[in-house]
């Protein structure tokens, strides 16, 4: 991945004039586009076989030094982020919508392709990205890209990489939140930092192709730990409300960077629905933080986003028995596939226990958004990491081996990214069989093993973990039946 990245001609890697100066760090040499297509499946390939092969070693006892594992992440947090971006163009789209921001514009109506007539050099690379769509992204995303296009100037590599600096930044502030949450129990700390930090396939979307995801994942994530099960100052139901209106306002800031964040707060709502005070104070945190913003913005996003409803990404299954890649499914089939989403939560949030009770919403946010990521139309493998962190919080399962399948095939299928047409012919084909049958066919094949684990309750969830945090109870403590619902306490039994 950080060679695919390095190299100024690379077919994972955005053409983008560069200026002077030491950033990014790239060396000018061409890859062919063989080379770089089959180096990096196999590189996903040997990235998921890895964290599978790291969560398998952690089972069976193996205890990875902290250190080690954040030193290792650093490492490669660094390297990935003074390179090009790669394996997408998102960068240069967030970048040119930045552009039209600082230049007064309005980047929920204006596109890439208006901004490019204007003569500006931004919009020069409107060949590259959705040069017809306004933003879809939220109103702290496009502050975060006004930010880094004032101080980028005239200059998409320098806008790029200040973007790439943020997300750097908080991608290792989430590793540095779970190591700090799981810090008393090695195993779980270990696995979270196998999950997420050292991830190679997280690294890569994240990172190395600088989604904003991330933003959206932190506040996310600090949203939905800030909700604690005990404590001072809690109600009569156990919930203490100035928690629930701080996880409330912190999903409002994720939805202000993705709107699709808001399905976080009905994890929020299962995990206070028997709290009155509780329930009232994380809606008005939500609304505090999300009503605000995207009233400055205006409606147009949501007419943007209505237009979006049908497509179909090549990140599904539904590329096995449908053509409509770059269309749109027809209403009516878009309505079956939100109620199936509908169905496989409430499947999720009946059947998967409830193992982290001192963090009442992880298991929910978990479930929904595993719904959403594995049932959707249109995802992208940078979107699981709605899940991963929640997953890297909740114990050791079956689910690791069903979210690391689906991630890998996900990532195998937009990989290398940014060519439309590969060369020779025969890459080509192949990219279309692998991108268009294979993968969708494994994506769907995760899809029907978490249907399984849920209709069976075969989860698999690890009973000794070597110790805990008061805050996040050790899965001995949350297998014993005295503290558990009476589903989960006759499960345990």
């Amino acid at each position: 991945m950080i060679v695919t990245s390095a190299a100024r001609y690379s077919a994972s890697v955005p053409l983008i004039p560069r200026p002077a100066g030491p950033l990014p760090v790239e060396l000018p040499v061409r890859l062919p586009e063989a080379l770089v297509t089959l180096g990096l499946w196999a590189a996903a390939a040997a990235g998921g076989a890895g964290v599978v092969a790291g969560l398998v070693a952690v089972s069976r006892g193996a205890r990875y030094p902290a250190w080690l594992l954040i030193g290792g992440a650093l490492v490669a947090i660094a390297a990935l982020t003074v390179l090009p971006p790669a394996g997408s163009t998102d960068t240069v789209s967030y970048a040119t919508y930045g552009r039209m921001a600082l230049l007064g514009h309005n980047p929920y109506v204006m596109t890439p392709e208006q901004l490019k007539h204007t003569g500006d050099p931004v919009g020069q690379l409107a060949h590259l990205i959705w040069r017809r769509h306004p933003s879809l992204y939220g109103p702290l995303a496009t502050a975060e890209q006004w930010a880094a296009a004032k101080l980028g100037g005239t200059s998409a590599v320098r806008i790029v990489a200040w973007l790439k600096l943020w997300n750097a930044i908080a991608f290792t502030g989430v590793m540095l939140g779970l190591d700090r949450l799981l810090r008393a129990d090695p195993a779980r700390r270990a696995r979270a930092h196998l999950l997420w930090s050292v991830n190679p396939l997280m690294l890569w979307g994240l990172v190395a192709g600088g989604h904003l995801d991330v933003l959206a994942a932190g506040a996310a994530l600090l949203g939905l730990t800030a909700l604690r099960a005990r404590g001072h100052g809690l109600d009569r139901h156990g919930v203490r409300p100035a928690a629930a209106l701080a996880g409330g306002m912190l999903i409002g800031v994720a939805a202000d960077f993705m709107l699709t964040y808001l399905l976080l707060g009905l994890a929020l709502a299962w995990a206070l629905r028997r709290s009155a005070a509780g329930l009232a104070a994380a809606f008005a945190g939500i609304c505090a933080t999300l009503l605000p913003a995207y009233a400055l913005i205006g409606t147009a996003i949501f007419h943007s986003l209505a237009k979006r409803q049908g497509k179909v990404s090549a990140d599904t299954f539904y590329q096995l028995i449908s053509t409509a890649y770059r269309h749109t499914l027809p209403h009516s089939v878009s309505l079956l596939i939100g109620i199936a989403f509908v169905a496989l939560a409430v499947l999720l949030l009946w059947r998967l226990p409830d193992a982290v009770p001192g963090l009442p919403a992880i298991m929910p946010a978990l479930a929904i958004s595993l719904a959403w990521l594995f049932i959707w139309y249109y995802q992208l493998p940078w979107y699981d990491t709605m899940a991963v962190g929640a997953l890297a919080i909740y114990p050791a399962s079956r689910l690791d081996w069903v979210v690391t399948g689906q991630l890998t095939a996900g990532t195998i299928a937009m990989m290398p990214g940014t060519t439309a047409t590969l060369h020779p012919h025969w890459l080509a084909r192949l990219d279309y069989l692998v991108t268009f049958r294979l993968m969708p066919a494994v994506l769907f094949l995760t899809l029907v093993a978490l249907v399984w684990l849920c209709l069976s309750r075969g989860w698999g969830i690890a009973q000794r973990p070597a110790a805990s945090t008061p805050d996040v109870p050790s899965l001995e403590r949350a297998a014993a039946p005295d503290r558990l619902s009476p589903r989960l306490a006759r499960q345990a039994a």
